[in-house]
């Protein structure tokens, strides 16, 4: 009877040891989650799915309302339910998702039921302290070279291509270092010798990531002012980089005739800058559908705040359309503040074509750019329609300002203008070319303010006219220039 009695007694016991076996380390801890009606799992599932499904509800919504030009403010009930349901389910997903999970990593267990986790937690792993962890990187991925000796082996590693030379910055962390390590390199493999070519006295850090990749020395170029120039009533000082002889000269004794008869004065005819990206479609007519559509002005302004979006400056005043075959090119044209607006105006074009690629899946977007646009290359497109800032200028220079600063009259600059500006031009079958010599100081003047040269192509583009005044007494001069891209002042 005692033994049976002493078994009896012993299940108990048993099953309490095996329920404590069973039971989480913070059984004991009440969870946050015993406050949900449902399981946390559930719960977590149900507010995701609610969060996607308003979210992808309302986006939805919103595209039509623009495309039909519906004020967004304007809500129907289920939008209502659906802006609720959005927010409560980001409310739930930042403050109790996976509290559960979180929990179980931050309680800490019991020591009285497990007194043998905390040993096994501090015990380290045998024979894995000279072994490196998976998925770090290797040292020898890289050749290996001493920082501080001398740079002729570097020199060498460069030159044989086992350094490559644009990580010549980051493995050295000096610049200018870098740029003596290279261009020792590229000596040393085409056996020449750069003594012509300034190495010190440049800062190289101010560079580094901006432009001008790979340095190895810099060009000197000098530069000269001339002026003042009066220009609708304000005097500037007009700087000019160049190599050329007499061209800051003369340019200065123009703005001394334009000073001395009062100035000159000029208007802004348009501003916007262009940007023509290139598509293709299986046929001829699906590509008129979208010009058709492009050109509809009810949805111009449906396009205007989608390429909007792109910058708080960029507004869309335009699109051109032309068609060469199944090709669409597409040449937007939008203002741009006081920058030129290049990467401005790209981001807007890709926003319009991630728009209309909704309405159109069979477009194929060749190219951002499909050089109808036109950058940096002489173009009609850019001669007729402009492009960046189009500008004319006047200026009536007196008779005698004429002889005594110019050193010649008003017939003779008249009948000049016309036979080699304007008749002389056209027999060489100019495109925007009718002129002296705009280009030098358009490129001396982009030069000296930090301008992309490049793009005196298109900027150089002018016409000017010489007509006599007052009896043949005075000289009324004008350039006319469609397509001047310049920065007027830095934005972002």
């Amino acid at each position: 009877m005692d033994l049976l009695r002493r078994r009896n007694q012993r299940r108990p016991l048993a099953g309490k040891r095996l329920s404590a076996v069973k039971r989480p380390l913070n059984a004991g801890k009440p969870l946050a989650s015993d406050a949900l009606p449902l399981p946390v799992w559930l719960t977590n599932k149900v507010f995701v799915v609610l969060f996607f499904a308003a979210s992808y509800y309302l986006m939805r919504r919103w595209r039509e309302k623009i495309r039909n030009s519906t004020p967004l403010h304007l809500l129907t009930p289920s939008e209502l339910i659906a802006i609720v349901s959005l927010i409560a389910s980001i409310i739930y997903l930042l403050g109790f998702f996976g509290v559960d999970y979180a929990q179980h990593f931050i309680s800490e267990p019991e020591p009285q039921n497990h007194p043998k986790k905390p040993e096994n937690r501090l015990k380290k792993p045998e024979n894995r302290t000279n072994k490196p962890e998976e998925g770090t990187p290797k040292c020898d991925s890289a050749p290996k070279f001493d920082l501080g000796a001398g740079d002729d082996e570097l020199v060498d590693l460069v030159a044989s291509g086992s350094v490559p030379s644009y990580s010549l910055e980051a493995r050295l962390g000096d610049c200018k270092r870098a740029a003596l390590v290279r261009r020792r390199a590229l000596e040393k493999s085409t056996a020449k010798i750069l003594d012509g070519l300034p190495l010190h006295g440049f800062n190289y850090e101010t560079i580094f990531g901006q432009c001008c990749e790979m340095p190895v020395g810099y060009v000197q170029l000098p530069v000269g002012v001339c002026g003042p120039l009066v220009l609708d009533g304000a005097e500037y000082t007009v700087p000019m980089a160049t190599t050329e002889g007499c061209l800051v000269a003369s340019t200065n004794r123009g703005c001394k005739a334009i000073a001395m008869s009062g100035g000159a004065s000029s208007v802004v005819l348009r501003d916007c800058m262009t940007r023509a990206p290139v598509v293709r479609f299986r046929s001829a007519k699906r590509a008129a559908e979208l010009k058709f559509f492009l050109e509809e002005p009810i949805n111009f302004d449906t396009l205007a705040v989608v390429f909007n979006k792109s910058s708080r400056f960029a507004r869309l005043q335009g699109i051109q359309c032309a068609l060469a075959g199944k090709n669409l090119y597409m040449r937007f044209s939008c203002s741009t503040g006081d920058a030129m607006g290049m990467n401005m105006v790209s981001k807007g074009v890709q926003n319009v074509l991630d728009f209309l690629q909704s309405d159109f899946p069979d477009m194929d977007v060749i190219s951002i750019s499909g050089n109808f646009c036109s950058d940096k290359k002489p173009a009609a497109v850019n001669w007729i329609e402009g492009r960046g800032k189009s500008v004319v200028c006047e200026a009536v220079i007196k008779e005698e300002v004429v002889a005594k600063v110019l050193k010649t009259s008003v017939s003779a600059l008249v009948e000049l203008n016309m036979l080699k500006n304007l008749a002389g031009s056209a027999v060489a079958g100019a495109l925007g070319g009718f002129n002296a010599h705009a280009s030098n100081i358009v490129t001396a003047i982009y030069i000296a303010t930090g301008q992309d040269p490049a793009q005196n192509v298109e900027s150089s583009h002018c016409i000017t006219m010489m007509e006599p005044l007052n009896d043949g007494r005075d000289l009324h001069v004008s350039v006319t220039m469609p397509s001047i891209e310049v920065i007027i002042n830095t934005v972002n």
